[in-house]
């Protein structure tokens, strides 16, 4: 008896691995998916990196503020003044020599230059440069963003896999089970209404298989669409959740606070939204002071003397408009923008200390001690269906155990995924990578 026992808990195992074989490759069959990509964390963090539209888009975007940079260097272009006489005394361009040897035309020759006052020039370059730094940091925020999508949605799909597995397992078992009570049926040794309940569990277990694969092929879109992989494939991913670094050595709130202050790109990001206001109100003040157009000017024939040079200077007198409605706003712009910061700093702490304490209680509930009560109930299961079909227990026994079985497995991928989730949204938060 205990050699047949053996032998038959044997086969089940065998049979759980075959279907978990199978699984992945039905997951891509039911979708109409012809291949299947398996592919890692990192292998698709590297495609995403070199593949991603978005990503391209703001690195155009970081270029084109650089340019600026250097053409906030260069000085204005000089203006060239012309005046020349075209008809006079009856005559088209009367140029020329007259009798005693002078000239008798005008013209008139002035080359002007602007030059800006009270550190103008600097100050837009500066401008220009935090312009650039906003630009990078608006694109390690897109990057952050992206990549915790990405990492959230390869590892969705990882538990979904796992959860696909679960229940191919147990439709495999209930297939086989039911085609012994059939035989049963018709043999007139069970009840039809034993059977039929057998029935309905198996088919609402085929409708759950259903819902799961419609939530994987939404996911696999977005996957795909952040990888930019547009053929026809499955992508799964070859991380396994029991072979995962186990999260350790995490360090104070205080800590992962200071971190995000130094790396989170949207925090950063606010900072130099700051200096850019603080460097415009600078500016703004620099334009009340006129600024100077020079030029050295040749005449000929139009002034007091025959050939005349001079130096022409030209300033505006700030009486009308010395920029104070312009300078008023801009203060009015810093003190909005440190408002945004002194928020953002909040936000940053409050999120940071949520995710943090998140992380905790997902540790807290995901131990050694719940390993081994699964590892137990998996034993437990194959005795329990072995006693009902030597009925030694009710139909109704079996498909309470059924069931409870079927969602502590459920529930016990979904705590892998939670405590993955959570450790990515404590890296999300701090802007780096502090727990690998």
């Amino acid at each position: 008896m205990r050699k047949l026992i053996s032998q038959y808990i044997l086969m089940q195992c065998i049979l759980f691995v075959f279907l978990c074989f199978i699984s992945d490759n039905s997951i891509a069959q039911k979708s109409g998916i012809t291949d299947t990509i398996s592919i890692s964390l990192q292998q698709a963090e590297t495609r995403f990196l070199d593949s991603n539209f978005l990503l391209l888009a703001a690195h155009y975007n970081v270029n084109a503020q650089n340019a600026l940079i250097e053409q906030a260097r260069t000085w204005d272009n000089p203006t060239l003044n012309l005046d020349k006489v075209i008809a006079a005394n009856g005559q088209f361009l009367p140029h020329g020599k007259n009798p005693d040897g002078s000239y008798n035309g005008q013209y008139f020759i002035q080359i002007q230059q602007l030059i800006k006052t009270a550190g103008k020039r600097g100050k837009l370059v500066n401008m220009a440069g935090t312009n650039a730094r906003l630009s990078e940091l608006q694109l390690q925020d897109v990057v952050r963003n992206l990549k915790y999508q990405l990492r959230t949605d390869y590892y969705t799909i990882l538990q979904q896999i796992e959860q696909q597995k679960i229940y191919e397992g147990q439709l495999g078992q209930l297939k086989k089970l039911l085609t012994g009570m059939e035989a049963q049926l018709n043999a007139g040794n069970i009840a039809q209404k034993d059977y039929l309940r057998i029935q309905a569990l198996l088919i609402a277990l085929e409708q759950d298989i259903t819902e799961l694969n419609k939530s994987i092929a939404d996911n696999q879109n977005d996957l795909k669409t952040l990888l930019q992989i547009r053929e026809n494939v499955f992508i799964k991913p070859s991380e396994n959740f029991n072979k995962m670094t186990p999260i350790s050595n995490i360090v104070s709130n205080e800590i992962l606070f200071d971190t995000g202050k130094l790396y989170n790109p949207y925090y950063r990001l606010q900072q130099i939204q700051t200096l850019y206001q603080q460097q415009n109100l600078s500016y703004q003040k620099a334009l009340r002071v006129p600024d100077l157009t020079l030029g050295p000017n040749f005449d000929r024939n139009s002034n007091y003397v025959p050939n005349y040079a001079g130096l022409g200077i030209s300033l505006p007198l700030p009486i009308l408009n010395s920029n104070k409605g312009n300078i008023k706003s801009a203060e009015y712009s810093v003190k909005q923008q440190q408002a945004f910061t002194s928020n953002a700093e909040t936000e940053l702490k409050n999120n940071i200390s949520n995710a943090y304490n998140k992380l905790l209680l997902t540790l807290k509930q995901y131990n050694s001690t719940q390993k081994e009560f699964y590892e137990k109930y998996q034993l437990m299961y194959n005795n329990v269906l072995q006693s009902y079909q030597q009925k030694q227990i009710s139909l109704l026994e079996f498909l309470d155990f059924f069931n409870d079985y079927t969602d502590s497995q459920i529930r016990h991928v979904q705590q892998q995924l939670n405590l993955q989730l959570s450790k990515e949204e404590l890296n999300f938060q701090t802007g780096i990578d502090i727990l690998k």
